[in-house]
């Protein structure tokens, strides 16, 4: 459920963005981006929303890149509503970039998935967009130096990551490099997602290819390196949010470092999400904690999963309504070559929790 920042909430946030707290992804505010604004003036690197003053200074410089950078921040947001769907927290909070409730605003395990989902969408738009010649300063990634292996060959136009990760992670880790802001504690949370969030973009990278020959036949495969979909990169990132590691900021040697709270006989993991601050259940409304509670919301009755009425619902209980669902039907194939189909209408029962 989507809820409008009360004027506290929005000041709180302004305090926070001095304090550093939700400083780093107030860039998710360019999803908002008017399409009328033209991007192709330094002048208008001003007019966006949520920009740190590096961030502006990358815009100045880097203009090309930013349709790249909005349409990043646009693909954030729906991965993160599509990713956690069926969750009590569904990312809908999100969309107030960039007066972020305080499940956003604090190190939360919440934060730490959209920081890290953050990270990982800058640089795989990035290198998707240097593929498709997109950018002038970049091109078709570079010939991996193994072997593609029998029946295969080098070819076509690789997604460069290297330059996806290199300029992407300038703009996404700008916010926490600014001196005097937040607390050193936030700070290396932010920055430990992120890079969490780039490593499994990195992960993301696989061998794609194309059959050539005759009449189907595949007898030569020309092959590329591609990244997945970020919708796949999501899901990996969701996994990792599911096992996140509470830490705690405190001294090892000469100087402080993030250590599991429970288990601070070992470094934190670089492949693990970690956060500082413990979440609500979401089950209620409290915009103190920024749980917009599950109240109204659409539950699966026979699922046993987190989208179950019983624990989506949180044991309040649900209320059933019926739905009229208009749908292709009796479909039959014409030959040479298409599909007529009919429409059908059927009623379908559904169920909200209390």
């Amino acid at each position: 459920m989507r809820a409008r920042p009360r004027l506290c909430e929005v000041l709180l946030c302004a305090l926070a963005f001095h304090t550093g707290v939700c400083y780093g992804i107030k860039w998710l505010a360019l999803s908002k981006t008017p399409a009328a604004l033209a991007l192709n003036q330094t002048q208008h690197c001003k007019q966006l929303e949520g920009l740190v003053s590096a961030q502006v200074q990358l815009c100045r410089s880097n203009l090309e890149l930013m349709h790249t950078v909005v349409h990043a921040a646009r693909e954030v947001m729906k991965a993160c509503r599509r990713a956690f769907a069926d969750m009590r927290w569904n990312c809908s909070s999100i969309e107030l970039a960039p007066n972020y409730l305080l499940d956003l605003e604090r190190g939360t395990r919440e934060s730490a998935f959209v920081y890290a989902l953050s990270a990982a969408a800058i640089s795989h738009a990035i290198a998707r967009a240097c593929t498709s010649g997109d950018l002038p300063g970049c091109s078709c990634g570079p010939v991996p130096g193994e072997p593609p292996g029998p029946g295969n060959r080098w070819g076509g136009c690789a997604d460069n990551l290297s330059y996806g990760l290199l300029m992407g992670a300038k703009f996404s880790d700008a916010p926490m490099k600014v001196k005097k802001t937040g607390s050193q504690a936030n700070k290396l949370m932010r920055l430990h997602n992120s890079e969490v969030g780039r490593q499994a973009l990195r992960a993301s990278l696989e061998m794609k290819c194309k059959c050539h020959g005759v009449s189907g036949s595949c007898s030569i495969r020309t092959c590329w390196k591609g990244l997945q979909e970020l919708r796949d990169v999501a899901a990996d990132l969701k996994t990792r949010y599911l096992s996140a590691t509470k830490v705690v900021h405190r001294p090892m040697g000469t100087r402080k470092h993030l250590v599991p709270k429970d288990l601070d006989i070992r470094p934190v993991k670089d492949s693990e999400l970690v956060y500082l601050q413990s979440s609500p259940d979401f089950c209620m409304r409290n915009e103190k904690v920024g749980s917009h509670g599950t109240q109204d919301r659409q539950c699966n009755k026979t699922s046993h999963g987190s989208d179950s009425c019983d624990l989506m619902c949180c044991g309040r209980g649900y209320n059933p309504y019926t739905d009229q669902v208009v749908e292709r039907c009796h479909c039959k194939y014409h030959w040479c070559c298409y599909v007529t189909c009919r429409r059908c209408e059927r009623t379908v029962e559904r169920y909200v929790c209390k």
